[in-house]
């Protein structure tokens, strides 16, 4: 059994919403933001949205965006019980093959400055190329296509 991605479908945002704020309730309270509900609905409409699954078990989701600069991930959510494993590392895998095939120059991201996920972005090759109040913004260079 394999991880995998599919396209969210309508019945995924609830799913990915309480798991967003759940994860994320922290770093709003902290750095004294408001989260609501209906600004996640309203972003989660314009993106790309992915759901991971491994069997029958949803592991988490990623959100995406795009413009002509890059492939951004706007959120990257893993539930507990399935952190620690593997998954972020596969999902940015799997989003930088992705921002490739598409012929992207960057793959960009933006994650609280105290969020230890930033490790991650670290390990698999992004750097930070900007800090806005408390976010910090990476990047990671995707090699052209071979001629």
């Amino acid at each position: 059994m394999e991880r995998q991605w599919r396209p969210a479908m309508p019945e995924d945002l609830k799913f990915a919403r309480e798991l967003t704020c759940t994860g994320m309730l922290r770093y709003y309270i902290k750095h004294d933001l408001l989260w609501q509900d209906e600004a996640f609905d309203v972003a989660w409409a314009g993106r790309d949205n992915r759901v991971i699954t491994w069997g029958d078990n949803i592991l988490g989701y990623v959100s995406l965006s795009r413009d002509a600069r890059a492939l951004y991930i706007r959120e990257l959510h893993i539930v507990e019980a399935f952190r620690g494993q593997g998954t972020g590392c596969w999902v940015i895998d799997q989003v930088r093959a992705l921002a490739h095939q598409e012929g992207r120059p960057a793959l960009r991201l933006t994650v609280f400055e105290n969020n230890p996920a930033q490790v991650l972005y670290e390990r698999k090759g992004f750097r930070m190329v900007g800090k806005d109040e408390c976010f910090l913004r990476m990047q990671l260079d995707i090699p052209g296509r071979d001629c």
